[in-house]
């Protein structure tokens, strides 16, 4: 089995407010941030001249206590749906303070996240995941998945995913890794009216 260390760290800093910035005390002056934020340059296309998206990144980085730009630059919009890159969430469970930097363990064709939790000293193992499992669940055939290509590293992104979705799901948010968005296409119930027009067809 190899392992591999990853020492990616995320430095956060201390909340942009005192309170939810949609409270109406802070809500005025978040709008401003937001514009100002929304009209630089240096800012994803999803966010430029997008007060209301910004707000959005702006609330999650006062909840993180992370800065708005790296949250900014980490949250992508795919198929209308918020998602976090992979690095950042690695990056969030290593400086989280809760366990010792993730390891990953496996070979070319499987792998699995492993930590320390610093509070009890238990060994915490991610469940496996494999190219195997990859295959079962179609991701190596979703239009724009990196699968084919670099297999290691999506093994990998994969794992840590799951870690933190095991471990510490307050880190994710509620979110999946933009990698999982695009290979996991959530499956649309039939409409009333579709069903409808299907058992008159018979």
């Amino acid at each position: 089995m190899e392992t591999v260390n990853n020492t990616t760290e995320l430095t956060t800093t201390e909340p942009v407010n005192n309170g939810p910035i949609f409270a109406p005390a802070q809500f005025e002056h978040a709008q401003r941030i937001a514009k100002v934020l929304s009209s630089s340059d240096l800012v994803p296309t999803q966010y430029k001249n997008n007060v209301a998206n910004t707000l959005v990144a702006l609330e999650m980085a006062n909840r993180m206590g992370a800065s708005p730009l790296m949250v900014m630059q980490n949250l992508h919009i795919i198929h209308g749906r918020p998602s976090w890159g992979s690095s950042f969430i690695i990056a969030s469970l290593n400086s989280c303070g809760r366990f010792t930097t993730l390891r990953f363990v496996g070979d070319a064709s499987k792998c699995k996240a492993v930590a320390t939790d610093k509070a009890t000293g238990e060994v915490l193992e991610g469940p496996t995941v494999s190219l195997e499992m990859a295959k079962a669940e179609g991701w190596l055939t979703k239009t724009g998945s990196k699968w084919i290509t670099m297999p290691e590293l999506m093994l990998k992104y994969r794992a840590a995913a799951f870690f933190g979705r095991l471990y510490a799901p307050e880190v994710l948010m509620g979110m999946q890794t933009s990698e999982e968005v695009i290979d996991i296409t959530p499956i649309q119930p039939a409409s009333v009216d579709a069903i409808n027009e299907k058992i008159k067809a018979k």
